[in-house]
């Protein structure tokens, strides 16, 4: 079974409501945090973790999580579907 991290997302106006890290295809890569710093951060096992899903606007948080060269991070939207990646 994938080790699966969720992180609600509750800023306001936001159209993403869930973010999702697979811990097992994280590669920490970093590009995820050369992105979007304030959201993510290495543990101590060098998998990222979101210290604040509601630190970057919907497109930074869209666009970190294309930045992961394996798609380690989901996107969801409010009504629960996945966004990213397709």
């Amino acid at each position: 079974m994938a080790d699966l991290r969720e992180y609600p997302r509750t800023a306001e106006g936001s159209n993403i409501s869930k973010v999702v890290v697979d811990r097992d295809l994280c590669i920490a890569a970093v590009s995820c945090i050369a992105v979007a710093g304030d959201v993510w951060e290495l543990d101590d096992e060098n998998k990222v973790v979101a210290k604040d899903a509601n630190a970057a606007d919907d497109a930074t948080l869209i666009a970190s999580a294309e930045a992961c060269p394996t798609k380690a991070i989901l996107l969801f939207d409010n009504s629960g579907a996945q966004i990213f990646p397709k």
